[in-house]
């Protein structure tokens, strides 16, 4: 099956990406086959946007593609969704920002599920997003949920990262700072029509200001109205700037040995049936003096 599907893949055909993706997170027989054949291309570079929710990161995704077909780039956007509780879907949210886009022949879309994952990213986002480096797209677009550790996993795999704040979110920033500040190449003030935004952005770099000193290179602020494509062309303009520049080698290595690691922790995740494993435990928890460590060591 797959083995049709790489030829129309590579030519970029739409059909082909989508059920390319399909076939890998729903792990059809012989995906892994399909991933080590993937050529070795010149990989499109991955933006990530991610930040709380209800700070409008579709909206700025959406505004983002705009700037992106504007300047003659073909783009693909991942838009990690929830998941339905019903089915495990992806809730698909995002589509109605981005309705605009889905016939474009410059653009591709596709909604994931997080499917469990913790993390507010697909748990095949890694295999999905080299699907994608393997088709003739110029930039891949990584949309967050914006939950849980979402803002430090999307920094191992995107070349920019970019971090998504409100006017109203002072508080938010404060307890995120520390891995916010780790991991964000460029924070975006959004809706900063709302008082307060000038303010917001003022006390913003100064929280910035120690790591400035500690790295030497500035992060990039800039306020927007997404919904308005107020100050999306400033930002793609930084975001050029930031991509031409690359990340330093060292940590590329490091990013690169943490995608590889997390591929070697999930196939040898594979024997470890989670139901199976609830009924083991079920079961044992009747028995006195029950020792969760003790009980794993059955499956190391």
């Amino acid at each position: 099956m797959w083995q049709a599907l790489l030829p129309a893949l590579i030519k970029g055909d739409v059909k082909a990406v989508a059920r390319s993706i399909s076939l890998v997170e729903n792990e059809v027989p012989g995906y892994d086959d399909f991933l080590a054949s993937l050529p070795q291309a010149n990989a499109p570079k991955i933006i990530g946007i991610t930040g709380p929710p209800g700070a409008g990161k579709s909206t700025l995704t959406d505004a983002l593609i705009n700037e992106l077909v504007a300047d003659g780039k073909r783009v693909a956007v991942l838009c990690v969704d929830p998941s339905s509780p019903f089915n495990l879907g992806a809730v698909l949210g995002d589509r109605i920002r981005m309705s605009d886009w889905y016939t474009h022949p410059d653009v591709f879309i596709r909604s994931l599920a997080t499917r469990g994952s913790v993390g507010g990213l697909n748990s095949k986002i890694i295999e999905i997003t080299s699907l994608l480096n393997a088709a003739p797209f110029d930039l891949i677009l990584v949309e967050t949920v914006g939950v849980g550790q979402s803002e430090i996993e999307i920094a191992g795999l995107a070349d920019v990262t970019v971090v998504v704040l409100v006017p109203e979110g002072g508080d938010e920033v404060q307890t995120m700072k520390a891995g916010l500040m780790e991991i964000a190449d460029v924070f975006v003030v959004n809706k900063g029509d709302r008082p307060g935004a000038d303010a917001f952005v003022k006390n913003l770099r100064l929280m910035l200001a120690p790591a400035f000193r500690h790295h030497g290179a500035e992060i990039p602020i800039v306020k927007t109205e997404a919904s308005q494509h107020v100050g999306t062309t400033e930002l793609y303009g930084v975001l050029k700037k930031l991509l031409a520049t690359g990340k330093e080698k060292e940590k590329q290595i490091w990013l690169l040995t943490d995608r590889i690691y997390q591929i070697i922790q999930k196939e040898k995740m594979k024997a470890v049936d989670k139901s199976a494993l609830k009924a083991a435990v079920t079961e044992h928890l009747q028995q006195p003096q029950f020792n969760m460590y003790r009980f794993a060591r059955r499956y190391l």
